[in-house]
């Protein structure tokens, strides 16, 4: 007998908020690095704008994250309170409403009904929430626990751009900082993709493509402004 299949929906929570901020950290610090090279600024300041970003991004992200998620969870304590009152008020109409749900996805009348009857005995408010509000536990993020993902991964990701940064030389820093972030965010793609159980290549191509245009548009740009000022 074949070992069941391993499902990773238990990860979204996490994974979503980790993949963001470590490709948000990558990105920006290195559009920002290149951007500021490209302008013509000496060595110093240009990692003075890669770690100024990295702080800002981070402390960005996690507040960010953490607003986002917090804003998601008190709208869906919202509608589980709601769901309690009708329960309260309303029984019946209830069960009717968890018996057409059944019913559309395919369960005889009679059976539907007798589910819907079984689950609400067993815990009427859990059964509404997950198969008539779509709420799940399994797919719910902690705010606290997706601001910290958010600040830690956009500090990896940005870490890695301004430590090249770091070994080049001034007048090497774009050249070696827009392959190393393009290596970068090729391997965060795989590797989001594996942690989530899909396949690789696509997230890769993904993530590598809108990196190279986001720093071309900053080098572009800070050129630009370079010969402006």
């Amino acid at each position: 007998m074949p070992p069941p299949a391993s499902h990773f929906v238990n990860r979204a929570g996490w994974l979503r908020a980790a993949v963001l901020g470590a490709n948000d950290g990558i990105i920006s610090t290195a559009s920002l690095i290149v951007g500021v090279a490209a302008a013509g600024a000496p060595r110093g300041e240009i990692l003075t704008a890669a770690v100024a970003g990295w702080a800002a991004g981070a402390m960005a992200m996690a507040a960010g994250e953490y607003v986002s998620v917090s804003s998601q969870a008190d709208s869906e304590a919202a509608d589980l309170e709601r769901e309690r009152h009708s329960l309260e008020e309303t029984p019946e109409v209830e069960t009717r409403e968890l018996t057409l749900i059944y019913q559309r996805r395919g369960l005889a009348p009679k059976l539907a009904r007798e589910v819907a009857v079984a689950l609400m005995a067993k815990d009427a408010l859990s059964a509404h929430a997950r198969d008539e509000l779509g709420i799940s536990p399994a797919r719910a993020a902690n705010p606290i626990l997706a601001a910290f993902a958010s600040a830690v991964s956009f500090s990896a990701g940005a870490a890695m751009p301004t430590l090249a940064a770091f070994l080049a030389s001034r007048e090497a820093t774009v050249a070696a900082v827009f392959p190393a972030t393009l290596a970068f965010l090729a391997a965060l793609g795989g590797l989001g993709g594996w942690l989530g159980g899909a396949p690789m290549l696509r997230p890769t191509l993904r993530v590598a493509f809108w990196g190279a245009l986001a720093m071309a548009v900053t080098a572009g740009i800070g050129a630009l402004v370079g010969k402006a000022v």
